[in-house]
């Protein structure tokens, strides 16, 4: 345990004042309707939105899990999630407009959009509670076992103190402030976060048991750590950790904050967008901040961990009063921060709590737009007023917080939940890819992709079918090998594909009123089109070129920025200067041809 002095309590204290202080200030604005509550009346800038995603992403537990995989598997282990990246920028040149022009509260609300009858009001429904409770309990249970092993090893306090004193603040500047209140927050909790974490990186670097970069690079623990690209020689490795994440793991997986097509609090922040160019914006700014800006930091307190506490039993023997059940590679990283100083320790301490009160707020305000709009306006209570659905909405964030913070209690690692709920996602991100642009998918491929994901992630990691098809001694149940990941995907898109053929397509009204509000585009719609010409409707009400391929174009355009921005950032860090040089000016290049892009894709306003 830490002693933190009169500078750390003042710059904790003031943070917490700041927030609390937002929050009752925007408290009587968020209160007028769902609308406001949730989506601040569809007025926001792009570059607001884009800071919160950000921050929301800056959660407590990412750094923990960052720690775990580099110490584990090294800078490449990243790859794992450094590959939902093309994800994110098909969300943002493609799907960002789309979800924008929906003008739906939530994506959940899209279900009943895109699809018709009783099979669409069942997955509005059991999504709402699936996604807003189920798998939003799940990550904000992440994110508060990692504010309770931080507060353990940093201040001494037990799980119940940590998530009292974390949670209080949070619940309540999230409840009363709404949407409003969480993005404003979010705006000073993403810079204060990020000082926090290049401070703490900039310390542990030069500590004297490290010796800066130079000590760093060339210890022992830590030389075979430092690649970017996993070893081509290996090829279990380089399999898993970057052929299956950039082929198959990015289309096909459904992760909150990576999920194809946009969804969750990246859609809500979309929608709460001024307008479409807005919401590109917005998207476009989140990735590139959360891929080329924040890692670094994170990955040079891990590799210096390996030197200080070189493997589990070492942190043990310098924090033997943690709880045996919590012990981990991914308690390194809060290790490292004990080292700090007077001062920066505060301002670390500070970036650690605006890190997780950004995360909760926004899976609390997020989860409660589901709860309220998806599940109890539509099916409890359609008449409820809009001062009832605001005092709902607030009961269910605090419900959400109560429950979330008793299944951290019980957890003892984040990458636990990281695998189960990528395994659970396995094989349903095409469907979501695919429902803009080909009229064919229906309520029951969706339904049917669902069902057969988390089935068949059971049957191969908790089951005999694993020792079956693979011949292992026993199921790989929480870190999948090579193999388990695509067949899941491979069985499930079977599964829904055979469905979407064997049950009838949407209504043509249904298909019709999604076309003439969404305008997607695209050869998948011309059969319908051509329907409506027939009955003398006309669905097209965009002139503009059908602006998916020069979408598709500008993803490939992005990757390169901002994987150049990325990697150029870890070799001018580890002084390979050839390199960096290189890739600084590729990424110079294709960030000129991405702005000549944008002009293609950008949505005219008149």
């Amino acid at each position: 345990m830490v002693v933190l002095e009169n500078l750390d309590y003042a710059i904790i204290i003031g943070f917490f004042a700041i927030t609390l202080i937002i929050g009752l200030m925007v408290a009587k604005k968020s209160g007028k309707s769902s609308a406001e509550y949730f989506l601040s009346g569809r007025n926001m800038p792009w570059w607001l939105l884009g800071i919160s995603m950000v921050a929301t992403t800056f959660s407590t537990d990412t750094p923990n899990l960052v720690t775990d995989i580099v110490r584990n598997q090294g800078v490449s282990g990243n790859w794992v999630w450094w590959a939902f990246l093309i994800t994110g920028l098909l969300t943002v040149f493609v799907y960002a407009k789309l979800w924008r022009k929906s003008e739906v509260t939530t994506d959940i609300e899209f279900y009943e959009l895109r699809y018709g009858g009783k099979p669409a009001r069942f997955l509005r429904g059991f999504r709402a509670v699936y996604l807003g409770v189920i798998f939003n309990v799940l990550a904000m249970s992440a994110v508060t076992l990692a504010a309770i092993k931080i507060g353990q090893i940093m201040l001494g306090l037990s799980p119940l103190e940590t998530i009292g004193y974390a949670g209080l603040v949070t619940v309540i500047f999230s409840t009363v402030g709404g949407f409003k209140g969480v993005v404003y927050t979010d705006f000073i909790l993403f810079f204060a976060a990020m000082a926090g974490g290049i401070g703490a990186a900039w310390y542990c670097v030069n500590l004297p048991e490290v010796g800066g970069m130079s000590g760093l690079l060339s210890h022992a623990e830590v030389i075979d750590k430092i690649n970017i690209m996993p070893d081509f020689n290996d090829t279990a490795t380089l399999v898993t950790l970057l052929i299956i994440p950039l082929a198959v793991q990015w289309w096909s997986a459904w992760y909150p904050g990576a999920e194809p097509g946009g969804g969750g609090y990246i859609a809500q922040r979309m929608l709460a967008a001024k307008d479409e160019n807005h919401a590109i914006g917005a998207t476009f700014f989140f990735n590139a901040l959360h891929y080329a800006l924040r890692p670094w930091p994170w990955i040079l307190v891990a590799l210096s961990s390996l030197i200080i506490y070189p493997d589990i039993a070492s942190i043990h023997e310098a924090f033997p009063n943690i709880v045996e059940s919590k012990l981990g590679d991914d308690l390194a990283y809060s290790a490292m921060l004990t080292k700090l100083p007077a001062g920066l320790l505060g301002l670390v301490m500070a970036s650690l709590i605006a890190a997780y009160m950004s995360t909760i707020s926004t899976h609390l305000n997020w989860g409660s737009s589901y709860v309220v709009n998806d599940f109890y306006a539509r099916y409890i209570k359609p008449e409820a007023s809009q001062k009832e659905l605001v005092n709902a909405g607030r009961i269910s964030t605090v419900l959400l917080m109560i429950i979330s913070s008793a299944l951290a209690l019980i957890l003892t690692n984040a990458y636990q939940l990281f695998n189960i709920i990528l395994m659970f996602g396995a094989g349903t991100g095409l469907i979501f890819i695919l429902r803009w642009f080909w009229w064919r998918i229906n309520a029951w491929s969706e339904i049917s992709a669902m069902f057969s994901s988390g089935i068949i992630s059971i049957l191969f990691n908790f089951t005999s079918l694993g020792v079956v098809l693979f011949g292992t001694a026993e199921a790989d149940g929480i870190l999948p090998f090579w193999s388990t990941y695509p067949m899941i995907v491979l069985l499930t898109t079977i599964v829904w594909l055979s469905v979407t053929f064997l049950t009838p397509p949407e209504t043509e009204r249904t298909l019709f009123d999604f076309y003439k509000r969404t305008q997607p585009g695209g050869p998948g719609w011309q059969r319908i089109l051509a329907q409506a010409q027939l009955q003398g409707k006309n669905l097209v009400t965009n002139t503009q070129k059908w602006s998916v391929p020069a979408g598709i174009l500008a993803t490939l355009v992005g990757c390169v920025t901002i994987y150049g921005a990325l990697f150029s950032t870890g070799y001018w860090i580890y002084g390979f200067y050839t390199q960096a040089g290189i890739l600084t000016v590729l990424t110079l290049i294709a960030t000129v041809v991405l702005v000549k892009l944008w002009q293609r894709i950008k949505t005219r306003v008149f």
